[in-house]
């Protein structure tokens, strides 16, 4: 569902006030506020498309608030609404605060509306003018500083920097030998689990390349099948591919001269790997349904979802593909491996879901990293975003708490991640008594049901089969507590 324009509505007079949120809040998001310290402070938390200011306030007027909306958020729309009209403030009005419309009272909902709903649209047309102006830089420039500034963005873009690591990442090693072969036009074959960035490094070492200036193309091949997958690759004649009309050009003629990666090889048939290996050694091939042979000088990347080890003893994979395809091997690490990576892959995915569902957040706490960390994550980089956009959309502030995440991963075994329970490993090795073992384990077993519930302890007694009197004794005995500050909303009266 697209969310509603956000309007920010100004006036003293508490009547008006509602008047103006009745005739609009079926089609807006409506914030009121009394005056220009109100409104200003809800300027800085909410991204507000347009103003309905009162020009008579105490304090500042509307002129005086909206100049300094002009001065640190010139898109928004501004609108005057006054029951005067001395000629000095409409002259003011346009001067300094740039007002796009007056309004003068008593003002007819139908009027209000229809001028909201053009200062939105007037706020979208800012913005793409805005791009589209953007946009037209680059197409005056001369052909070859356009592809010069082409280069420089797709390698901004798509370079190692989009290979997202902390300093001590084990991905760093697999980085730096990828950035060293880029430049070199032999295949290399990319290993890891669905999800690790395959693509992502290889359109990376793409534009590290002396071809970045070409095309580069990626198909993956996994549960494609063999007719489909070769008419992909190798294009098809006239009516060779269900009687379609007209030839196919494939994807290695698309790439010829740049750069192609094929995915999912390790799922290959024993005919296409055949093909395929013609095609890596000869450059040759003929398209579906045709007889006359084609070549390519298109550099071939394969990336594979698993070992391709036990695929070339048992025979199901040709040795003699595994080593035209892999001149240069890179492994990359599932997301299991890279917990000390969280940090930064999380500020940066939340950066992008903020942007794409226009909703802004501040990022992670500390405890919410921490229970992310204790999860295996199997279905790596896309499993952590679609927890991530999930979040996003259930939050109600500004920076996500562990309350949001899904209960399988709240529930996570930290040692099943490969990293070793701090608190599991110390009551193992430690010296105290059953009782005093079981005692630790409850606690923690309270502090994560109480997160979860968001601390709401009549939630959280009733799925533990506790009374309200008996958990808060536990609590009190092992000394667990909320971290931060109570909210009087989301905790029940004691």
């Amino acid at each position: 569902m697209t969310a509603l324009p956000t309007l920010l509505l100004v006036d003293d007079e508490e009547h008006s006030l509602a008047a103006m949120r009745m005739a609009l809040e079926d089609d807006f998001d409506c914030l009121t506020a009394p005056g220009a310290e109100d409104a200003m402070r809800l300027m800085e938390e909410n991204f507000v498309q347009a103003i309905f200011c009162d020009q008579r306030m105490p304090g500042k007027t509307g002129v005086e608030f909206l100049s300094e909306v002009r001065e640190r958020w010139p898109e928004t729309v501004r609108i005057i609404i006054t029951g005067y009209t001395e000629t000095n403030d409409m002259i003011a009005a346009i001067n300094e605060a740039g007002i796009y419309q007056f309004l003068t009272k008593p003002w007819h909902p139908d009027q209000l509306v229809m001028a909201a709903k053009n200062a939105a649209q007037l706020f979208q047309l800012s913005r793409d003018h805005d791009r589209l102006s953007l946009e037209m830089r680059f197409m005056g420039k001369t052909a070859e500083n356009k592809l010069e500034a082409r280069r420089r963005t797709l390698r901004e873009g798509f370079g190692f920097e989009r290979v997202l690591r902390a300093p001590n990442s084990p991905m760093n090693a697999t980085v730096e030998l990828a950035r060293q072969v880029a430049s070199f036009d032999v295949p290399v074959l990319i290993t890891g689990e669905a999800g690790t960035g395959k693509d992502v490094m290889a359109r990376a070492m793409h534009y590290a390349s002396l071809r970045s200036d070409q095309s580069f193309y990626e198909l993956n091949c996994a549960g494609l099948p063999d007719e489909v997958l070769m008419a992909e690759l190798l294009g098809a004649k006239k009516g060779a591919l269900g009687g379609a009309p007209s030839n196919r050009i494939g994807l290695l003629q698309k790439a010829s001269r740049g750069t192609l990666f094929l995915n999912g090889v390790d799922t290959l048939s024993p005919q296409m790997q055949l093909i395929l290996l013609r095609i890596a050694t000869e450059g040759s091939f003929e398209p579906l349904g045709g007889t006359e042979t084609l070549t390519t000088n298109t550099r071939l990347m394969a990336g594979s979802h698993s070992d391709l080890a036990p695929a070339l003893a048992s025979g199901r994979f040709r040795k003699d593909l595994f080593y035209a395809l892999s001149t240069i091997e890179l492994s990359l690490p599932p997301l299991r491996a890279r917990i000390d990576d969280l940090d930064i892959l999380t500020r940066h995915i939340l950066g992008d879901l903020a942007a794409q569902h226009s909703k802004p957040v501040e990022g992670l706490t500390n405890l919410a990293l921490e229970f992310l960390g204790n999860y295996d994550w199997p279905g790596n980089l896309p499993e952590l975003s679609n927890e991530l956009t999930r979040m996003l959309i259930l939050s109600q502030e500004p920076r996500l708490g562990p309350e949001l995440i899904s209960r399988h991963i709240l529930q996570a075994d930290p040692s099943v991640s490969g990293r070793p329970d701090p608190f599991e490993a110390g009551l193992l090795a430690s010296e105290g008594t059953l009782k005093d073992r079981i005692e630790a384990m409850e606690a923690r077993i309270l502090r994560e049901t109480l997160t979860r519930m968001k601390w709401n302890k009549s939630r959280a007694a009733e799925e533990l089969g506790l009374s309200r009197v008996g958990l808060r004794s536990k609590l009190d005995r092992y000394g667990v507590q909320q971290p931060g500050k109570f909210d009087p909303a989301e905790e029940e009266e004691d």
